[in-house]
């Protein structure tokens, strides 16, 4: 059987020798490449052949899935799979894995960086300091007593919400169903419409689909408290950045923070966030530590050997 890997997923070639090791000795072809790709023809002649095919978080069209008919597991070396054609892989029959958990800690951690930078100024401190300024002005406010709403209380959404707690915050959420762990720890079940009105921070915790697309409207917007922070650490589209834009630039909205965009960066220079005041915007890097791109590997090389054992892991609905 023939198996590629079509793109780096973060880490070393020792590991990637070490993981890749049994299905050599099954008698497996296996094939990494070490660097990534988004053309269609180039994505077609390296998934040419196979039955396993590993990707993270570049595209998979429909036109690549349709040039592989051999093709019978695509395990994605990611959280959200919006970026493959799940409609026609699903008519070919392809099982599709994905790594979720991998990167839960590593996302939470970002979005609690991203908050108290908003409430610290640290990013403005820092370019302060660098130019002769002081602290005058710039001592901000605590997360402690503040009241923060998590929209999206899965693995990523509640782990986040732990460490808000840790740090002395009240907990409300807005999620489809409730999770007997978060009622345990106090987290307090609202409307969404409650969860924006409510909060002094807001962390953003969807996957990408056809229900969350463009979910935080510019009228869901407007129910933020003006002084809030909006921190999305999720994925891009749920949010209507341009009304989120706005929202800052009219003094409506107190800082918002944005790993993730309309599109993948680089960003075009008249990207209306890019432009916005009260902004903290990182390069979708949340996902992105040593110890997580370790685990998503073992996560997704798993997968495979779960697969090839007739007993599959992590398949997507």
């Amino acid at each position: 059987m023939k198996i590629a890997l079509l793109e780096p997923i973060g880490i070393s070639k020792e590991a990637l020798g070490r993981l890749s090791a049994g299905l050599k000795e099954r008698g497996h072809e296996f094939v990494a490449y070490d660097a990534k790709t988004t053309d269609p023809e180039e994505l077609i002649a390296r998934s040419a052949g196979c039955q396993v095919v590993m990707i993270a978080n570049n595209p998979y069209p429909e036109a690549v899935v349709r040039a592989c008919p051999d093709l019978k597991l695509l395990d994605i070396a990611f959280t959200g799979i919006d970026h493959v054609a799940q409609d026609a892989l699903k008519e070919q029959g392809v099982t599709i894995c994905n790594a979720a958990g991998y990167s839960d800690e590593t996302v939470a951690e970002l979005a609690i960086g991203m908050a108290i930078d908003a409430l610290r100024n640290v990013a403005k401190a820092n370019d302060l300091v660098r130019k002769g300024g002081t602290s005058a002005g710039i001592g901000g406010r605590e997360i402690c007593g503040r009241t923060v709403g998590i929209v999206g209380l899965g693995r990523i959404g509640l782990r986040t919400a732990q460490l808000f707690q840790a740090f002395g915050a009240k907990v409300i959420a807005c999620n489809r169903s409730q999770n007997p762990k978060a009622l345990e720890m106090g987290i307090e079940y609202k409307s969404l419409d409650e969860v924006l009105s409510q909060s002094d921070i807001i962390s953003l915790h969807l996957p990408n689909n056809k229900e969350t697309r463009g979910f935080i409207s510019r009228e869901k917007i407007a129910l933020m408290k003006p002084d809030a922070v909006f921190i999305n650490c999720a994925r891009g589209p749920i949010v209507d950045n341009a009304a989120l834009a706005d929202a800052l630039n009219e003094d409506k909205l107190g800082f918002a923070c944005a790993d993730v965009f309309d599109m993948e960066p680089p960003l075009p220079e008249d990207y209306p966030l890019l432009h916005a005041k009260n902004t903290l915007l990182t390069p979708h890097q949340a996902f992105i530590s040593e110890e997580s791109m370790l685990r998503r590997a073992e996560i997704v090389f798993n997968n495979v050997y779960a697969w090839l054992d007739d007993k599959p892991i992590n398949v997507c609905k």
